[in-house]
């Protein structure tokens, strides 16, 4: 098996050091490829989609200050039908959306707020 080192930030070592805990594995090694593949599941859901896709879009930001949310959904401006915006603790938002649109469009805003890893959180929920 290859090894491949990775720099953490101490919240991503909580984090992991969480997983490992609760799901009750042996190391963090274990925890790494137990998020990896929770990861790779994700990403398989979205890539499935297809045609014309209703759901809910759930993301926490880690910065109510930063506009960079705002940006994306100006970009994906016709996919919005409903939004929600609580503040929550730490200067985060909890960003509720309810999306319609082609699976495509769907699948590109979901992927731009992954790559701007600036959401801690991201899970579309599909109608």
């Amino acid at each position: 098996m290859p090894i491949v080192s990775v720099s953490l930030g101490d919240e991503d070592v909580e984090n992991l050091d969480r997983i490992q805990e609760q799901f009750g594995l042996k190391g963090r090694s274990d925890a790494v490829r137990t998020a990896i593949r929770q990861s790779t599941a994700n990403l398989q859901d979205i890539q499935d989609l297809k045609g014309q896709v209703e759901g809910v879009l759930i993301a926490v930001r880690r910065d109510h200050a930063d506009p960079w949310l705002s940006n994306i959904q100006a970009a994906h401006m016709g996919l919005v039908t409903t939004q929600l915006h609580s503040h929550l603790r730490d200067h985060k938002c909890l960003e509720v959306m309810i999306l319609s649109g082609s699976a495509a469009e769907v699948k590109r805003m979901i992927l731009d707020i992954e790559a701007s890893n600036k959401a801690e959180y991201v899970r579309f929920v599909r109608q």
